[in-house]
């Protein structure tokens, strides 16, 4: 007897008695990718163009001012004559560029040492969270929520020689007036002590944050081990915030060598020069003296920008050095 067999029948047509739908066609691999591309560009075209506008462009208008003698008319009319590196020799070659350079490196490292330092003590003092702890950290930040010509003016106000409240205060203890905006001597010490009170709330917050992340188990390990408070925050908090505190310090240098707007208010530079540093040349060689001359303030800004990569790609070198030692 033979014996025939059929195929058995798909499932789908068993079921309805209709074929199964087509499979819908696969887009080829490459079509894939390159709809995964063009979305991956239109998600970052905006901050492509922020970048170009904002930053790829001033830095290039910036160069093109630094290589050209661009007086009032020469701006205005587009004739500016190109003089290389004419400016650059110029400005390094002037009275005022090592004035200027000593007093921005000592204004900037005294303001930030200053800064971090006592940010840090009052992030310490603020981390046990006492009765009134949030009230008094919100005081603190007052200065840094002031718009900085009201900072300035209060200042300058402060430390006026004849009328200011600290030289009043001065006198009280039995210690003569002091001309804090006009002495040489002062000068310079006034508007450090002013950009400190202005920077203290930016490192407070940044390093308070820093220091919720560090778990107490390991102050209350210290504890048990004998470790007084001084050895807990040698051994523990310092060396757990050092991320934070590098990031701080980084950010507080590049903010504190482009500070114009309150040495401007309480001295203007002066007397003389004695307060004058780098970026408040730049913004006097352009606007500060009714007579713009935007070329050598477009050279000084530049020396300041270099001066500021100079110290990102130390941290940077110094964060990877510090990685590789984490690692291993």
């Amino acid at each position: 007897m033979r014996v025939t067999t059929e195929p058995a029948a798909p499932a789908e047509r068993a079921k309805g008695g209709e074929p199964p739908p087509a499979p819908r066609p696969v887009p080829p691999p490459h079509r894939r990718i390159r709809s995964t591309q063009w979305a991956g560009l239109a998600f970052l075209a905006p901050l492509l163009a922020y970048l170009l506008i904002f930053y790829a462009y001033p830095l290039y208008r910036n160069l093109e001012l630094s290589v050209h003698d661009y007086t009032v008319r020469a701006f205005v009319l587009g004739d500016a004559e190109f003089t290389g590196l004419a400016n650059y020799r110029d400005v390094l070659a002037s009275d005022t560029f090592g004035l200027a350079l000593r007093n921005t490196l000592l204004f900037t490292f005294v303001s930030i040492a200053a800064q971090y330092a006592i940010g840090l003590a009052l992030a310490v003092f603020f981390r046990s969270g006492f009765r009134l702890s949030g009230v008094l950290r919100a005081m603190f930040l007052v200065p840094w929520l002031l718009p900085l010509i009201v900072s300035g003016s209060t200042w300058a106000w402060m430390l006026a020689g004849d009328n200011g409240i600290v030289n009043a205060a001065l006198e009280a203890f039995g210690i003569g007036r002091i001309n804090w905006l006009t002495d040489p001597d002062w000068a310079l010490t006034s508007v450090i002590i002013a950009n400190i009170w202005l920077g203290v709330p930016f490192n407070l917050v940044i390093l308070h944050a820093g220091l919720q992340n560090i778990p107490d188990d390991l102050y209350e390990a210290a504890a048990l081990d004998g470790a007084n408070a001084w050895q807990r925050f040698r051994h523990v908090t310092f060396p757990l915030l050092r991320p934070v505190s590098a990031i701080t310090l980084l950010l507080g240098l590049v903010y504190t060598l482009k500070v114009v707007d309150v040495i401007w208010i309480m001295t203007t530079g002066g007397p003389g020069n004695v307060s004058t540093t780098l970026a408040l040349w730049s913004y006097r060689e352009a606007f500060g003296t009714g007579q713009p001359d935007f070329s050598p303030a477009a050279t000084v800004g530049n020396l300041l920008i270099v001066m500021a990569l100079a110290f990102g790609f130390l941290y940077l070198r110094l964060q990877r050095r510090q990685d590789r030692e984490t690692q291993s």
